[in-house]
């Protein structure tokens, strides 16, 4: 018996009566000259002639779409003849194995053209001219989201501040060429505004796209504006430059990640790159701006219905020694890395319907990240490198304790010490930071949430012994008055999330952060201008205009702890829209 071959353009799965009315149908083209003469209007046959003139599918296609229709005719005709055909007086042995069909019930019918349908749709999916219009399948696995700022900024100081020369900016000193910290220098050096009220808008700009790689990885790129690559900040100064001049974009995100398959009890995440940060923490401790660099680890199980515990884990570079310092000497500085280890346990709690709590303890290990004196030296100019320029920071706010870097022999070429001593200026105690972290959470008093975070935080690297000796600021009648201490709380009222129209949330907060609690360069950066060495309180309120627009004002008022009189109000107004 001869093979039948479906007509172009079926699926090759057909039951075996649909593949004998196929045989006989195949030879009769659409496009043919001895085609049949066209059926009745309004017929599918017409209707697929109209989507081939109209270019909505191909010709073969459409050959194929008829010839389906035609094998689901002759499969009914053929059902319905049987049906109506008289059955004979007795069974007839079959002959040249030739099996004849009695009768065709209707469940089988109704079968039969139901496994039709689903082949032609599994292939016309496959092939996309179901849909023609339909955009690539690839496409699908970006997902864009963003979001647009703009802020008007109100930088505010009382009067009474310390303007006596006592606040340096040692960001700006590190920066530049060193400073000449000798008693017969007549010039400051560089100093923090502490008495001058300042106003400016900022804009805000965030473009990031997640991508879905199968088998449970993803990646994520994020840009952002930024007037610099400053850690605790992506916004841009509108004017600074002047002009009407283009603004700079940073990479501000980049990341591979795995997701272990969903499940009821127990989830992974591995992320590697640049990521959002991963630690339950107030922003005491991490700015939200602040991005992590490195490789990080994250668990959580499901113990009961009301209680996941999770930790989370991860190693971070945070400065890496430049291949050639010093690039004025001919025999190189031994490498002055540093990073960041970092752990955190802790767990979720349902206590009750409407009664959430999570809590949890970290412990941050900066390795590296104090200043340490350098080999003694005589630098000829302030260009001469000392061996351990490379260990200030790459970056700072204010609060933290400073000491200098270089240890420069007093010679007859600095007046013995009275002249030319050129100085950097680094972290004077290490960081070994440890935090307990929690929020409860209560929703029932519908529709206004309360959400109550607390943190408390300690430096078990704090060296009081050393700074009393070292320390250049935080001072007061010449002794060191810094602390390792700090405690943040933040109450809001309101909506959990602005979602949509007239959702509102406000604010009460208060912070009491010593001068080397914490690194001040990834602390807040809006109490007191940023960092440490600052107690005060914020008052926020929130607005949604829409699912996507909303409006907030914050202010922020804060004074110094430790050192001379520091004061400083902050207020921000700004509409951000989301997508």
């Amino acid at each position: 018996m001869n093979a039948f071959r479906t007509p172009p353009g079926l699926p090759r799965r057909l039951p075996l009566s649909a593949l004998c009315a196929a045989a006989c149908l195949a030879a009769a083209p659409l496009h043919a000259a001895e085609a049949p003469a066209a059926p009745p209007a309004g017929s599918t046959e017409n209707l697929v002639r109209l989507m081939v003139e109209k270019a909505v599918i191909t010709p073969e296609q459409g050959d194929a779409l008829i010839a389906q229709s035609r094998i689901e005719a002759q499969a009914a005709r053929i059902a319905a003849d049987a049906a109506k055909a008289p059955a004979p007086a007795g069974d007839a042995p079959p002959k040249d194995g030739v099996v004849r069909v009695q009768h065709v019930p209707e469940t089988v019918k109704q079968q039969l053209r139901e496994e039709i349908r689903r082949d032609v749709m599994d292939q016309a999916r496959a092939e996309n001219w179901a849909q023609p219009q339909a955009v690539p399948e690839w496409t699908k696995r970006f997902r864009f989201t963003g979001d647009v700022r703009l802020r008007h900024e109100s930088r505010l100081y009382p009067s009474g501040n310390d303007t006596s020369g006592a606040f340096p900016n040692f960001n700006e000193i590190n920066h530049g060429a060193p400073y000449d910290a000798s008693s017969s220098n007549p010039n400051f050096a560089p100093q923090r505004n502490v008495n001058e009220d300042r106003d400016r808008m900022r804009l805000r700009v965030r473009l990031a796209s997640d991508i879905d790689l199968g088998e449970d990885f993803t990646a994520g790129v994020r840009v952002a504006t930024g007037h610099n690559d400053s850690p605790v900040s992506a916004n841009q100064t509108l004017g600074l430059n002047g002009g009407f001049t283009k603004y700079a974009i940073w990479l501000d995100r980049g990341f591979i990640r795995y997701t272990s398959p969903k499940s009821a009890d127990l989830g992974a995440t591995l992320s590697f790159g640049r990521f959002d940060n991963p630690f339950f923490s107030s922003q005491m401790v991490w700015d939200e701006d602040v991005g992590f660099d490195g490789v990080c680890a994250r668990l959580d199980y499901k113990l009961t219905e009301s209680v996941r515990p999770f930790a989370t884990a991860g190693f971070f570079p945070i400065f890496n020694s430049n291949l050639n310092f010093a690039s004025n000497q001919p025999v190189k500085t031994p490498s002055e890395d540093k990073f960041l280890y970092a752990a955190q346990v802790g767990s979720k709690f349902n206590l009750a319907k409407d009664f959430d709590l999570k809590a949890a303890a970290a412990f941050y290990m900066f390795d590296n990240v104090e200043g340490r004196l350098s080999d003694p030296y005589v630098p000829l100019s302030e260009d001469d490198a000392g061996s351990t320029d490379e260990t200030r920071p790459a970056f700072a706010q204010n609060g933290n304790s400073y000491m200098a870097l270089r240890n420069i022999l007093p010679d007859a070429s600095n007046g013995f010490g009275t002249t030319n001593q050129f100085q950097y200026y680094g972290l004077g105690t290490p960081f070994r930071i440890g935090t307990l972290t929690a929020r409860a959470d209560y929703g029932g008093f519908d529709p206004f949430h309360l959400s109550l975070t607390g943190e408390v935080v300690k430096n078990f690297g704090f060296d009081r012994d050393r700074l009393r000796s070292l320390a250049v600021n935080n001072r007061e009648n010449g002794a060191f008055k810094g602390g390792d201490m700090g405690y943040d709380l933040q109450l809001n009222i309101g909506a959990p999330a602005l979602e949509k129209r007239w959702d509102w949330i406000v604010g009460l907060g208060y912070r009491y952060v010593e001068s080397d609690a914490v690194m001040d360069a990834f602390a807040n950066s809006d109490l007191g201008n940023g960092g440490t060495n600052l107690k005060g309180y914020t008052l926020s309120g929130s607005l949604a205009l829409s699912h996507s627009v909303f409006v907030q004002a914050r202010w922020f008022s804060a004074e110094s702890i430790a050192g001379p009189t520091f004061r400083a109000d902050t207020l921000f107004l700004d509409i951000t829209a989301r997508f």
